[in-house]
């Protein structure tokens, strides 16, 4: 009988933040502060502890200073509307409300949210072989960091319709491997984060191309080789983009050395040290009353039934 696996989970603070921002209406606190996006991160948070019954939690901020890949390549999301005051100004009311309750919080200039979460998953992944990581984000380029013992808790729509993703969803899905992601990602480009792909291939065409090649590295092989047996076309274009593809891969990996070893604890993330009295005394500053209810059912360390049918699903 295999043992059973205790879960870590890594909360990418600002997809979720962000997506309970425009998913909830405005909601003020009585000083008239905007607390819409809190409001809606604490449901999920709440949600995923109660669903996966952690013996470990953390949540990761991208740092508010340029990121390495910024200063890479300086168009890198220029395009993205910057984020609005009403947003911002909540980060500092969410990051006491879970300081509050001792839950440990990860971000380090030059790096994003994303960085981090791979950093620590790797070092779970050197250091704990009995631990399932459950990443709860709205950011697809996560999921190039799914395999056997990571999978991605994924909100599609707002914060309610949500997906889990283990290597086989993702093979289901995009067509390709986890491993895969970023290669696929550079092929076609990613509007959204302003990186350049290569001009004329789609979804499709590069997943048809790493399904046959595996990476970049052996498509240019093929390539060079000229047993590709690509339509002209589109050869003429990868030829032609070749340096692109490769610097937009560079921007699309995750960095999982961002985090270094003495500056994560285990012991920090222990689930059992959030402090409930603590925690409900700020939200209840916030006019949370209906969630500080919620607390000692959400709180509650003892693995359920519930926790125990979800993981034996996805094994």
């Amino acid at each position: 009988m295999e043992d059973k696996k205790e879960t870590f989970l890594l909360i990418d603070g600002n997809a979720i933040l962000y997506r309970a921002f425009y998913a909830l209406p405005p909601l003020t606190t009585k000083k008239g502060e905007i607390i819409n996006a809190v409001y809606g991160f604490l449901l999920v948070l709440f949600k995923v502890i109660k669903e996966f019954r952690p013996k470990f939690l953390a949540v990761t901020f991208d740092f508010p200073a340029p990121t390495f890949r910024e200063k890479i390549f300086k168009e890198y999301k220029a395009q993205r509307p910057k984020m609005p005051e009403d947003l911002t100004s909540q980060i500092p009311h969410l990051k006491k409300i879970l300081k509050s309750f001792g839950i440990k919080i990860y971000e380090k200039e030059g790096y994003e949210a994303d960085d981090l979460i791979g950093s620590i998953a790797e070092i779970i992944k050197k250091e704990k072989k009995n631990i399932e990581v459950i990443i709860v984000t709205g950011d697809l380029d996560v999921l190039q960091l799914v395999n056997a013992s990571v999978k991605v808790y994924l909100l599609k729509r707002g914060i309610k319709e949500t997906t889990i993703y283990d290597k086989n969803l993702v093979k289901e899905k995009l067509g390709i491997l986890p491993r895969q992601v970023p290669d696929f990602k550079a092929l076609f480009g990613d509007p959204s984060d302003n990186i350049p792909g290569v001009l004329g291939i789609g979804k499709k065409t590069a997943s048809l191309l790493l399904e046959k090649f595996k990476n970049l590295e052996e498509l240019y092989k093929g390539l060079e080789r000229g047993t590709d047996k690509i339509p002209q076309s589109i050869k003429k274009n990868l030829l032609k983009g070749r340096e692109k593809v490769f610097f937009s891969r560079e921007l699309i990996l995750i960095n999982k050395d961002a985090l270094k070893r003495q500056e994560f604890s285990f012991e920090e993330c222990n689930f059992k040290n959030l402090n409930q009295k603590k925690g409900g005394e700020i939200m209840k500053s916030y006019g949370f009353l209906s969630l500080v209810k919620r607390l000692p059912e959400v709180l509650n360390k003892e693995t359920s039934n519930k926790r125990q049918s979800i993981q034996q699903s996805l094994i």
